[in-house]
C-alpha cells in the first residue's frame, strides 16, 4: 500500500514508520545486479565454507559484571503500570540475576555444540548454523531471525526438527536446518557501507543454500525473518518452494489505508479481523518508537553500546505482549521464557558489540522507496503457511491470509505465545512446519 497519501500529523508520523517497515520486493535483475555491486566488511573472498567456533574472552565476561554491577539508576516510573516502559523493578530484577546468577558459558557450549560455519557472500562473512538430520529425504530448511533476535531464539527447533523420531514425528518429516546470523547481527560480521537491507539479504540467502548444494528447499520467519522470506518468495530463487511464517504480511489495501489515515475499522469485520485491527492501531501509535529510532538515527544510540542495562532495557522493550511476558519472567513467573533464555540472546548483542550495527537494518531499509508497510500484502505467489500466534503484534487472521496467499499450504491458529515463536512456543512451530510442507516432500 503507497503511504504517499497519508495526510497532516499522521502523515508524517506513519509515512516515515513505512520507510522503515516498508520495502521494495526489488526481483528484477536491474535491482540484483545494482545491489551486487555494493560492498560490505569483513572477511575473506571466495565460496569457500569455514568452520566457526566461539569463545567469549573471561576479561569480556568479567567486564560485562562490573558493568552490570555500576549501573546508575533513574528513578522509579511515575504510574503503576508500564506505559512509560519497560519498569523499573523489571531491569533491577534482570540486573540482579545478570550479575551474579546468569553463566555465558552454558549457552555458548550449546552453540559450539552444533556445526557452526562462516562463509562470504557479497564482501561479507555470514554466519550460520548448519544441522543435517541423520534421516534420508530430509527437506532441507532455513530459518531466519528478526531484531531483537538472534540464532539463540532458534535453538530449541533444531533437535525437534532434525531428529522427529524422537520428538513426536516421523522420519518423513526430518528437516536439514540452515540458521544464519543476519548481517550485522551475532556473529556475522558487521557491515561497514550501508545497503544490507531485506532484499539483499534474502539473495544472500538464496547464494547459501545454493553453496550449500541444496536443490529444493523451503524458507521460514518471523519479524525481519518473515520479511526475508517473503522477499525470497517475491524473488522465488531457483529451488524455493515455499515458505512458512509467524508474523504473516495480510493486511488487506482498504485495511491498510483506514489504519493510516485514522478512519474508523469498518463495521464488516469479524471477530477475529477487529482483533487484528486492533493490534495494528496499538502497534502504530504505540509501540513504534524503538522502530523509528533506529530507522532514522541508529548511530546516535551510543548509550546501549556503553550500557549492558540500557541494551537489555531496550531490549525487552520490543513490543507490549512480549515485554509483558518477559516482566513476568523476571518477576519470578513460569512463562515460556526463561530468565536464562533471554540473557542469553541479550549477553550474544552484548559480546559481539552489535547493538548498533543491527540497528542499522531499520536505516538501510528505509533507504528503499517504500512501497507498502510492513504487514502489508505483498503478493506473494508460492506456496505459504502461516502459524498465527495470539499474543503476536497482530495475530493474522485466516480471512486475510487466504487472500493475501493464492497458495495458502496451511494455516494454524495458536492460542498463546508472543512474538518470539520458536524461542517460546518451539514444539508448536515445529508441529506446524511438519505439517505445512509434508505435501511437498513428495511433489
Amino acid at each position: 500500500m503507497p503511504w504517499d497519501f497519508l495526510l497532516a500529523t499522521r502523515r508524517q508520523f506513519l509515512s516515515a514508520t513505512a520507510g522503515v517497515l516498508g520495502f521494495a520486493s526489488a526481483t528484477s535483475a536491474e535491482a540484483a545486479d545494482t545491489l551486487a555491486e555494493r560492498t560490505g566488511g569483513g572477511g575473506s573472498s571466495g565460496a569457500e565454507i569455514r568452520p566457526f567456533h566461539y569463545h567469549a574472552s573471561d576479561e569480556d565476561l568479567a567486564d560485562l559484571k562490573r558493568r552490570v554491577r555500576a549501573t546508575r539508576w533513574p528513578d522509579k516510573e511515575t504510574v503503576p503500570d508500564d506505559t512509560q516502559g519497560v519498569q523499573l523493578a523489571t531491569v533491577q530484577a534482570l540486573a540482579r540475576y545478570w550479575a551474579a546468577e546468569h553463566d555465558w558459558r552454558k549457552v555458548e557450549a550449546r552453540i559450539n555444540a552444533l556445526p557452526n560455519f562462516v562463509t562470504n557472500i557479497d564482501s561479507l562473512d555470514i554466519h550460520f548454523i548448519h544441522v543435517r538430520s541423520k534421516h534420508a529425504n530430509a527437506l532441507p530448511l532455513i530459518v531466519t531471525h528478526g531484531w531483537p533476535g538472534s540464532v539463540i531464539e532458534q535453538l530449541k527447533i533444531i533437535e525437534p526438527l532434525t531428529n522427529p523420531t524422537a520428538h513426536g514425528g516421523t522420519e518423513a518429516d526430518a528437516f536439514d536446518v540452515v540458521i544464519p546470523s543476519l548481517p550485522g547481527y551475532g556473529f556475522s560480521a558487521r557491515p561497514t557501507a550501508p545497503g544490507w537491507h531485506p532484499v539483499r539479504i534474502a539473495q544472500a540467502w538464496a547464494t547459501l543454500m545454493q553453496r550449500l548444494g541444496y536443490k529444493r528447499y523451503v524458507a521460514q520467519g518471523g519479524d525481519w525473518g518473515n520479511a526475508v522470506s517473503e522477499i525470497m518468495a517475491l524473488q522465488q530463487p531457483p529451488g524455493l518452494l515455499a515458505i512458512s511464517t509467524n508474523m504473516a504480511a495480510t493486511v488487506p489495501p482498504d485495511i491498510a489505508m483506514a489504519l493510516a489515515t485514522g478512519a474508523p475499522p469498518p463495521a464488516n469485520l469479524t471477530p477475529d479481523e477487529r482483533r487484528a485491527w486492533n493490534q495494528l492501531d496499538f502497534f502504530y501509535k504505540k509501540g513504534l518508537g524503538y522502530a523509528n529510532e533506529m530507522g532514522l538515527r541508529p548511530q546516535t544510540l551510543y548509550g546501549i553500546a556503553d550500557s549492558p542495562v540500557g541494551l537489555a532495557a531496550w531490549i525487552l522493550d520490543h513490543d507490549d505482549a512480549s515485554q509483558k511476558l518477559i516482566a513476568r519472567v523476571f518477576a519470578g513467573q513460569s512463562s515460556g521464557l526463561t530468565r536464562d533464555d533471554i540473557l542469553d540472546n541479550i549477553t550474544l548483542y552484548w559480546l559481539t558489540n552489535t547493538a548498533i550495527s543491527s540497528a542499522r537494518l531499520y536505516w538501510d531499509t528505509r533507504q528503499i522507496p517504500a512501497k507498502g508497510g510492513f504487514f502489508d500484502a505483498r503478493g506473494v505467489q508460492i506456496p505459504v503457511a502461516v502459524s498465527a500466534f495470539h499474543d503476536e503484534i497482530y495475530t493474522a487472521p485466516r480471512s486475510w491470509s487466504e487472500k493475501a496467499y493464492p497458495k495458502l499450504l496451511d494455516y494454524s491458529a495458536h492460542p498463546e505465545g508472543t512474538h518470539f515463536a520458536a524461542w517460546e512456543q518451539p514444539m508448536a512451530v515445529t508441529e506446524d512446519l511438519r505439517k505445512a510442507f509434508r505435501s511437498l516432500r513428495t511433489a
